[in-house]
């Protein structure tokens, strides 16, 4: 059920960035298994690069497996995500979907335009980038509200140079303790 829908959104970017296809061709009947709890489904690359649900008797040439936490931060384009994704099977295959995933490019206000029109959909993308720049610049905000209060005013995280200090002090007490330690073994021998 959810398959067709995930093969179609798939194909529909595939066909806005043709380099995407031309990169899936090469694995022309090869099937990729994405297993992402709750959900799990496979599908096959088709001769002209676009993917099609997997036949249930179909045996996956990659299996890749995604955790739900994994996937969120593959949508917020973490370049370090692929290193924590679990594969299995055909290398190359997998590396190829890793490229087509990262470079991947939906061209939204296209896809707007076609609905609303030209200038409608233009002014919706705008809107969509200044909120996401408001979103990130609040956030960044408020995370360094929240650093200033818990080091300045209620003392929950301590400042980075009384950090260093701190260690400056446990390296010199470290050195004393050394230095007497050596002083109490020669006593005797004096």
């Amino acid at each position: 059920m959810l398959e067709p829908a995930i093969s179609s959104s798939i194909n529909h970017l595939l066909r806005s960035n043709g380099w995407a296809a031309l990169r899936l061709a090469p694995y022309t009947d090869k099937t990729a298994q994405f297993v992402c709890p709750p959900f799990n489904f496979a599908l096959t690359v088709l001769d002209n690069g676009e993917v099609a649900t997997a036949s249930a008797m179909a045996t996956p040439d990659v299996t890749i497996n995604v955790t739900p936490g994994l996937l969120l931060r593959m949508a917020a384009r973490d370049e370090t995500v692929w290193r924590e994704i679990k594969i299995e099977g055909d290398a190359g295959f997998a590396a190829a979907i890793n490229h087509v995933a990262s470079n991947l490019r939906w061209d939204a206000e296209e896809d707007l335009s076609r609905i609303f029109g030209d200038i409608v959909a233009h002014r919706m993308v705008q809107t969509g980038r200044t909120l996401d720049q408001w979103r990130a610049q609040s956030t960044d905000n408020l995370i360094r509200s929240f650093a200033e209060y818990w080091t300045e005013e209620q003392p929950l995280i301590a400042r980075a140079h009384e950090v260093a200090q701190f260690n400056r002090d446990v390296d010199a007490l470290r050195d004393d303790v050394a230095r007497a330690e050596k002083r109490l073994e020669n006593l005797p021998a004096r």
